[in-house]
């Protein structure tokens, strides 16, 4: 049935509406097509309890339709039973419809017959719409029923091609074509970068990367990757795709200034529109002349940045990584050999993200979280908040600061991250006067020295209770609870989650005289009340106020914090190993035997029971981190690691010589293997059975790597300084039997490819510093029926 009102989605000029509320969607990039059918419900799963609201994913045509008419939805290419699991679990779809999508694809997604023919493509070329309409047809065909405007579903909107950006009317066309064929939305959006011409019914979405392996192998850092560490109301990005658009239509951009008369891109005007980002980066993939080490840190205090900049919907790719496709032609990752500047690897998407490509949870993850949790408290209230920025310059030495604020109530934003081989200086004495309709907002009312390398952002007149207003807090709003009587002993209160950033003393300014408890020292000032604690934070740091806790956590502890629907309530759950949640269950995937759940509230939580699909498992109860919370303990004997005999280093006899090729004379990937290392690995039974997952885990130093079952390429790594992870599950049995090779290439500094300079002084040669199996154990925590309500 049709949405009501009170649920209706409508764009209004600085943000998104959604039932005459001001919205703050989060979205993450999730590719089905990349992702084994039967891992979809986990990566779901991982994306709800990271916070987000809904997931973005590309419908690439050349998977779809590998041969002219020849449309295929089996298997993980099924768009609709996708978007159906999405929405069982809880999150909303943004369908990237293409036709042309990029995404490191052969041909950008289209399909090799059709790059055959003699068509103008992306263009109103007749011919060329004719078979955008079949696979517009088959793809709308496949949500129907689904969308939100029209059946109450989980499909909120669709962007029309990628990165297109002098044929509006173009894109006009695909919109029309697209309701044509019946997919009616409330949002449609295309890609705004680098100067981009939209037409008026698409709304302009952006991109923020901390680094490109589209760059040059000379360029130590892109300028265009520097200013997304400085708050800034300017939205565009003129490296994003920079070198694509050079390669396939000859624009070329020079110091952020496009040769086809686009505008610099600090004066590229403000739309009109909300700022809305759809390539927020969640990592970054490496191609073979450049290997980006984006750390998880990097893309936190990216993302933290860009709303402090004025930000209305985080969007990040990718969230989940996957393993590119193959298809007719052999491996469909973008190349040299399909006339685009980069060779990528021609399996690993894994892209760093937040849950790679094996479904490894990763530290940003957990990072990213606490914001998003934050957002589902607060974000509509911030998505109505404009953007002041007050310093963002390139001067390291300044202190770079924003305020967002609507005029009564907001947040102050400060940061001293960069990127490691840029880092900002620590600043002292940091105090900062926030100007209100009623007054200013000194904060903190004593000067504080802000360490090196942080982002914080810190709330103003926050309203924490009735009658209880935070004037402001050197700590960040994470989350919150509504009161429960099992919440708090002794009243029907709630909670409030803030974290502390290390090295930065927690304090509390209440507007008033307020009775504040717990570990606190408490004094007047101003004609308020300034709380500072006596305890360290942590789990157990509750500031007891009139109608609320104040739980206060330290760094570590908030990165462990999840807000998940359990035993029929919203709880906080501190987890030592990822988790989710599942119709009131816990899901938890570790890698260690032993796991410790804290649950808060927890004391109606009772006859807990644990199973495992691999293995045997137990529960029970266990000494907690203090504090109102309870706690479980987890004994998961399946997890762990195994480690292989392996070579340390061994020798390639005859790597191939360095060539160039493609447009743009890049280093181009090595494709004869012939004289490469060859390692083999046995892998015990033992090692591999009675596991959810079985990763095999390489600590290695080289060029490029491969391995090999049975002469099939299973997984390929350009080494850059993470680890490699193989799934070894589908082989599980051949592995077994008969083990697997490595082909190796050792890494000579002379060829010119550019590294991190975190890992570029590693010797020439190759390493093979260890190889484990890494077992991941699926386990389900439930309790009693009779504690859900």
């Amino acid at each position: 049935m049709p949405t009501d009102a009170t649920d209706d989605i409508a764009v209004r000029p600085a943000w998104i509406e959604r039932g005459g509320r001001p919205w703050f969607p989060v979205t993450g990039e999730v590719h089905f097509s990349r992702v084994p059918r039967e891992r979809w419900s986990e990566v779901l799963g991982h994306a709800r309890a990271g916070g987000l609201t809904s997931i973005a994913t590309y419908v690439f045509w050349q998977a779809h339709e590998p041969t002219p008419g020849d449309l295929r939805w089996d298997g993980n290419l099924d768009l609709r039973a996708f978007v159906e699991l999405a929405g069982a679990h809880g999150l909303e779809v943004v369908v990237r419809l293409g036709p042309w999508s990029h995404g490191e694809a052969r041909h950008g997604g289209f399909p090799d017959w059709l790059v055959e023919r003699d068509l103008a493509l992306r263009t109103d070329d007749p011919a060329y719409l004719d078979l955008v309409r079949r696979f517009y047809g088959a793809t709308v065909a496949q949500l129907t029923g689904l969308t939100h405007a029209d059946d109450g579903g989980p499909v909120v909107g669709a962007q029309i091609e990628n990165e297109l950006y002098d044929q509006p009317g173009h894109l006009a066309t695909l919109r029309t074509i697209a309701e044509d064929a019946g997919l009616h939305l409330r949002l449609w959006t295309a890609t705004g970068w680098g100067g981009a011409q939209l037409p008026g019914s698409l709304l302009p979405v952006y991109s923020a990367y901390a680094d490109g392996f589209w760059a040059e192998a000379d360029d130590e850092w892109p300028p265009w990757s520097q200013v997304h560490f400085r708050y800034s109301p300017v939205r565009d990005d003129l490296g994003t795709g920079a070198d694509v658009r050079e390669a396939l239509d000859g624009v070329a951009t020079h110091d952020g200034v496009a040769a086809d008369g686009g505008v610099p891109a600090g004066e590229v005007p403000d739309p009109g529109t909300p700022f809305i980002t759809c390539e927020l980066g969640g990592g970054m993939h490496v191609a073979y002349h450049r290997r980006p080490l984006v750390q998880p840190a990097d893309v936190a205090a990216l993302a933290l940045a860009k709303i402090g900049s004025g930000s209305v919907w985080q969007g990040y790719y990718v969230y989940a990584g996957g393993t590119q496709r193959t298809g007719p032609h052999g491996t469909e990752q973008e190349s040299q050999a399909t006339d685009y500047p980069n060779d990528v690897p021609t399996r690993t998407y894994d892209f760093g993200a937040p849950v790679g490509e094996h479904q490894q949870v990763r530290a940003h993850h957990h990072l990213l979280r606490r914001q998003h949790l934050w957002l589902a408290d607060d974000g509509a209230a911030l998505a109505a908040m404009p953007a002041t920025v007050g310093g963002g310059s390139d001067d390291p030495d300044e202190l770079r600061w924003a305020v967002r604020s609507d005029g009564r109530r907001g947040y102050l934003f400060v940061t001293t991250y960069q990127p490691a081989r840029a880092p900002l200086p620590p600043q002292p004495g940091v105090q900062l006067d926030v100007a209100f309709e009623d007054g200013p907002v000194t904060v903190p009312t004593r000067p504080v020295d802000l360490p090196a390398g942080v982002s914080v952002v810190w709330p103003l007149r926050h309203p924490l209770a009735d009658g209880v207003v935070l004037r402001s807090a050197t700590a960040q709003l994470v989350t919150r609870l509504d009161g429960a009587p099992a919440v708090a002993e002794g009243g029907d209160r709630g909670v409030v989650v803030l974290a502390a950033t290390d090295g930065v003393p927690v304090e509390l300014v209440l507007d008033g005289e307020v009775a504040a408890a717990g570990p606190v020292t408490a004094r007047a000032d101003d004609g308020a009340t300034v709380v500072t604690l006596d305890a360290p934070p942590g789990p157990g740091t509750v500031v007891d106020l009139p109608g609320v806790r104040v739980l206060v956590l330290d760094d570590a502890t908030a990165d462990r914090l999840y807000r998940l629907d359990v035993a029929g309530r919203e709880r906080l759950v501190l987890a030592d190993a990822p988790v989710h949640a599942v119709d009131g269950e816990l899901v938890v995937h570790a890698v260690s035997p032993h796991v410790r759940i804290s649950m808060l509230p927890g004391t109606d939580l009772k006859d807990a029971a644990l199973t495992s699909d691999g293995g045997t498992a137990t529960v029970a109860p266990a000494d907690g981190p203090g504090g109102p919370w309870s706690t479980w303990a987890l004994h998961l004997p399946a997890a762990g690691t195994h480690g292989l005999a392996v070579e340390p280093h061994p020798v390639a006899p005859a790597p191939p010589a360095p060539v160039r090729g493609g447009p743009a004379d890049r280093l181009s990937a090595p494709t004869d293997f012939s004289g490469a290392a060859h390692v083999h690995l046995e892998v015990p039974a033992v090692a591999l059975a009675d596991v959810d997952r079985t990763l095999l885990r390489l600590d290695w130093t080289g060029d490029v790597g491969r391995a090999v079952v049975g002469g099939e390429v299973i997984s390929d790594h350009f080494w850059h300084g993470r680890t490699w992870d193989v799934d070894l599950t589908p082989w599980r049995e051949q592995v077994a039997r008969d083990g697997l090779t490595l082909e190796l290439l050792p890494w000579r500094g002379a060829t010119g490819v550019w590294v991190d300079p975190s890992v570029r002084s590693v010797r020439d040669g190759i390493t093979v510093g260890s190889a484990r199996v890494v077992r991941v154990a699926r386990a389900v925590l439930s309790f009693a029926d009779d504690v859900r309500r």
